[in-house]
């Protein structure tokens, strides 16, 4: 087989790989809140556990990005993660009261978080000079995201929260039938040199602390937006729909994102990107019973998740060398999605009470949005045209 062949096949099942990862996600996040309402959870202990499922990115990607970087062996830890996660998703099943329930989510997303940090790794090695395609291979997640908060939101209208764990698991065994044809290209090193520690600069402390800050803007819309928009009345199908309205805004902006950063560098859109979320949140806030804003705040998702993460991860690969990329694209993901996502959810969880302070979540996301925009400014500027055709 030839290497471009090889190539190929490689970043199809990493397509498929990005397809199933996020089609979890699609099927957890916007999710999960009513079905810990409906298991009779409130929303002081549905903010903890949520939290929980951010909180697990703060660990497991760390863990096996030193494993990672110190071994090569990423497919291997992919395969491994997928597996373990789809056994621990299991327990999922039980009805079991608040510290199961934790327990539970602690232990599947342990694994499952793990993974995605590898997986970017992978992508970016595997297209090399080519790493401006990220986009088109990411957003094969973008669309399967799509797919199952459109699909669980019916399926929930239909039969009720109960069927999530069953849409949960079937994911989970996709996603390790399509990590297990990954090949086990485990990169060589050189033991007899010493591994030089990481270096830290001005540009990487103030990047993921404006990334934390985001993602901490982001805790209520993981959490609480479709009981947001329940206490709206809207339906769990109607919420679907939004939600996948800014996921198809998000693969539009993967398709721009290449060209964009190529001219404008990515200080310039993270600032733009990031002025945008705190825009929306308060649409969101102040504008939830008009269905015209809410749907153009969810086109705004574009920006939140699309652009931003597009200059994340090609900040991150630029500035980490090979020996370190694995513990750099860890490092985004733990402190972002991880320490910034568990305090915001959490968080919130105590704004929002029994659903008053529900309005006070949205501007107390918009103040951190506007926070981490304020971070960016201390970034050195990038140069246009560097950060799209970084390998």
């Amino acid at each position: 087989m030839s290497t471009s062949s090889s190539t190929s096949r490689q970043l199809r099942w990493l397509c498929a790989c990005y397809f199933f990862f996020f089609s979890i996600l699609g099927t957890m996040v916007p999710y999960l809140g009513v079905f810990f309402e409906n298991r009779g959870f409130n929303p002081q202990e549905i903010g903890f556990l949520l939290a929980i499922l951010m909180a697990t990115r703060i660990v497991a990607p760390n863990v096996w990005a030193k494993v990672a970087d110190r071994t090569g062996m990423r497919a291997e830890l992919i395969k491994m993660g997928a597996g373990a996660a789809a056994l621990a998703y299991l327990s999922f099943f039980y009805h079991g009261g608040f510290v199961y329930m934790a327990l539970s989510l602690a232990l599947y997303t342990f694994f499952w978080n793990a993974i995605l940090a590898q997986l970017e790794v992978i992508t970016l090695e595997t297209l090399g000079e080519n790493a401006s395609r990220y986009g088109q291979i990411r957003s094969w997640g973008s669309v399967g995201y799509i797919c199952l908060v459109v699909g669980a939101g019916f399926a929930i209208g239909q039969w009720g929260t109960e069927v999530l764990p069953y849409i949960g698991f079937s994911l989970f065994i996709g996603m390790l039938a399509s990590a297990l044809p990954l090949p086990a290209n485990r990169l060589v090193r050189d033991t007899s040199q010493v591994r030089p520690p990481l270096q830290w600069n001005r540009a990487i402390i103030w990047f993921l602390l404006s990334a934390m800050l985001l993602q901490m803007s982001a805790g209520p819309f993981y959490g609480f937006f479709v009981l947001y928009l329940k206490q709206a009345g809207y339906s769990e199908s109607s919420a679907g729909i939004f939600v996948a309205l800014g996921a198809m805004a998000e693969i539009v902006m993967f398709m721009f994102a290449p060209r964009l950063l190529g001219r404008y560098g990515v200080n310039t859109l993270l600032i733009v990107s990031i002025g945008m979320t705190c825009l929306r949140w308060l649409l969101v806030a102040f504008g939830v019973d008009s269905v015209l804003w809410l749907g153009f705040s969810q086109l705004l998702h574009a920006f939140t998740f699309g652009l931003t993460h597009a200059a994340s991860i090609q900040f991150v690969h630029r500035h980490f060398d090979a020996s370190h990329r694995s513990q750099g694209q860890a490092l985004y993901a733990s402190l972002s999605f991880g320490v910034g996502g568990a305090l915001g959810t959490w968080i919130c969880g105590y704004i929002w009470g029994d659903g008053s302070g529900a309005v006070w979540s949205w501007v107390f996301a918009a103040g951190c949005a506007f926070s981490a925009m304020l971070a960016v400014f201390f970034i050195p500027r990038d140069k246009p045209g560097v950060a799209a055709h970084a390998a």
